[in-house]
């Protein structure tokens, strides 16, 4: 996952049988999500939160349940919010375009066999939590869900992220990197939280993009890899600085309790999903891992890929396996030749 300002994300790299898939994601460090000036961290503050109002929505309307801001009377710089992925500049896919089959499971329950959306056998539980979520595989299974096509209810198991935001979460000014995003209710491991969503780029934009900023400036781009058996890599870039969803929010920590998964519902545009990794309490701040290396250890691909001649910026999350510096990766910041990819 590739966040830049205060630094890049090494990716993360899983071992691939065949049928499965690896997947790296990059997104460069960064000063926090909403603009605001002020140095890299995790502290939080020590303010109590602000219960849930009808006085400012940071979603706009646009999600199941209204996003509150911390403290009253202060919010994010605006930004357009969207829920879903949109069409940015350069890129030759439409995230909104239907192009998966449906299933034929109309009288049946969806179950891996039968269903043509479970070919990698289920996702979620009978509680919508991620099956593999505790899984110290070195593979990343596709997650695909049954979408607008099939024939399934609405209430199908496999459908999950689709079905939106369903926790109160909250906008708030953290004491050290700006702004950050917690829940306000308890979060049971497994169940989907919130997406990543913004902008579908080019990589030739991506490219513009990063070349016009500087060090001081906050960058919200992702890059994901997925690395299929046969050697394909699938390559998705999304950037939510000025289009994006509450997950422009989310801060970076050595010991993150969401984990990033690729989820494919309606076209081969992955929703860029993050669920809990761990049973999350109410006022706890969420966040994830820049580089992508949730339960997956540093190779030497990782190493090379590691810029160790700049100045790290420093890591404020307060894990006791900090590593003090934040991930980076310099990998979309070089004039390098765009490889091979599909």
């Amino acid at each position: 996952m590739r966040r830049r300002g205060c630094g890049t994300a090494a990716p993360s790299i899983l071992r691939v049988p065949q049928g499965g898939r690896r997947v790296e994601m990059a997104r460069n460090a960064h000063e926090s999500c909403g603009a605001v000036a002020m140095p890299c961290g995790m502290a939080a503050s020590e303010e109590e939160p602000e219960a849930p109002s009808e006085r400012l929505d940071v979603a706009r309307g646009l999600e199941n349940v209204p996003v509150s801001a911390w403290p009253p009377g202060t919010e994010p710089e605006p930004f357009q919010y969207t829920p879903d992925h949109v069409a940015g500049p350069g890129t030759d896919v439409d995230p909104t375009q239907i192009t998966f089959p449906g299933c034929i499971c109309l009288k049946t329950p969806c179950l891996p066999g039968t269903c043509s959306c479970l070919r990698h056998g289920e996702n979620y539980d009978d509680n919508s939590c991620l099956i593999d979520i505790g899984s110290e595989g070195k593979c990343a299974k596709p997650v695909f869900e049954c979408n607008v096509l099939c024939q399934c209810s609405d209430h199908c198991r496999n459908r999950v992220v689709q079905q939106g935001l369903q926790f109160q979460l909250q906008v708030f000014k953290t004491d050290k990197k700006g702004w950050g995003l917690r829940t306000l209710e308890f979060i049971p491991k497994g169940r989907f939280v919130c997406e990543y969503a913004g902008e579908v780029l080019g990589y030739s934009e991506v490219q513009r993009r990063i070349q016009l900023q500087t060090i001081q400036d906050p960058n919200y781009i992702i890059a994901i890899r997925e690395h299929v058996y046969n050697g394909q890599v699938i390559e998705t870039f999304v950037d939510p600085s000025c289009i994006g969803n509450i997950g422009r929010f989310l801060n970076h920590s050595c010991e993150p309790n969401l984990l990033m998964i690729p989820v494919r519902i309606d076209s081969m545009v992955p929703k860029l999903a993050l669920f809990a990794a761990k049973d999350i309490l109410p006022e706890e701040e969420l966040s994830y891992d820049y580089s992508g290396r949730f339960l997956n250890l540093m190779d030497s691909e990782d190493k090379e890929r590691l810029d160790h001649g700049k100045i790290r910026k420093c890591c404020y999350c307060g894990a006791k396996s900090c590593a003090a510096f934040l991930p980076y990766d310099s990998s979309l910041y070089c004039p390098l030749e765009k490889p091979n990819i599909s």
